[in-house]
């Protein structure tokens, strides 16, 4: 029998939450935040698997590449084959990071998909006259005030963003169609319409390549023996500075670290909540 600290074991990389979006004390997914657990994960173990879970309702494009793009990098320097496994949700920006395993699997209530960019905004145009409040915005550029919530949506503005939009989009389909090259089964008006789907669907478009857990697809692979060893991510929030730091932060300070979660809290509620939980 192996001796417990000599069996072999599958590095595990865990995705969890919103992606790019952070507070003082709530640090989200973020290359600079796992730049070196992926690298530990890389080099870990002389198994030639990496398996990374991803439970994420999107978020940031640009970090969601950057922390894609790092992956991959590693893969093929390492000559290591990832797979990915779907939480709860692996939906926009949760999506762009499961492809970038060779195998993607899920759960079967898991939710996949949202291939797509949105944006969201306010209006508050007659706020301010109803409540007595002159507000005075000076800008140098004309567009540099495009988009603001206290004017009167413009066409021109409308339209500057909807082209950034495509050209985020046009990204992530083309990165979706290069990882899941001869797997898509279904038309690309349906796959990259943001629509989102469960994990049985998913599988039939070819989103992702089977429904099963992580502990019995590494097992299948490499045996019952094998181990699954978590890569934590550094912590790097402002409770864990506050732990590690000899002297103890004005509450002023403190006050809005909380004031400024609490904002994220909010705006992590509303992600999730477009998925259902």
């Amino acid at each position: 029998m192996w001796p417990f600290s000599r069996r072999p074991f599958v590095p595990v990389l865990r995705f969890h939450g919103p992606i790019g979006m952070a507070t003082p004390l709530r640090p989200g997914l973020t290359l600079a935040a796992y730049a070196r657990a992926i690298e530990k994960a890389f080099s870990a173990s002389k198994l030639s698997a990496v398996a990374v879970i991803v439970n994420s309702p999107g978020g940031s494009p640009v970090q969601s590449n950057l922390l894609f793009t790092r992956i991959r990098q590693l893969a093929n320097e390492n000559q290591k084959r990832v797979y990915v496994f779907c939480e709860d949700v692996a939906a926009s920006g949760g999506y762009f990071l499961a492809i970038a395993g060779d195998e993607i699997y899920a759960d079967p209530s898991s939710i996949v998909g949202s291939i797509g960019v949105v944006s969201r905004s306010f209006g508050f145009v007659d706020l301010l006259e109803k409540i007595g409040v002159d507000r005075r915005v000076y800008t140098a550029g004309v567009n540099k005030n495009q988009l603001d919530p206290f004017l009167p949506e413009d066409k021109d503005d409308v339209a500057r963003l909807k082209a950034i939009q495509q050209d985020v989009h046009d990204v992530f389909i083309g990165l979706v169609k290069e990882r899941r090259l001869g797997k898509l089964k279904a038309p690309d008006a349906e796959l990259f319409s943001g629509a989102f789907w469960s994990a049985a669907k998913a599988a039939e478009f070819g989103l992702v390549d089977g429904i099963t857990d992580i502990r019995s697809k590494m097992r299948a692979l490499f045996g019952d023996k094998v181990r699954l060893k978590v890569i934590e991510a550094e912590k790097s929030g402002l409770l864990s500075r506050l732990r590690k730091a000899p002297g103890v932060l004005g509450a002023p300070s403190v006050g809005l670290a909380f004031a400024d979660d609490l904002v994220s809290a909010l705006e992590t509620r509303t992600l999730w909540s477009r998925f259902g939980l």
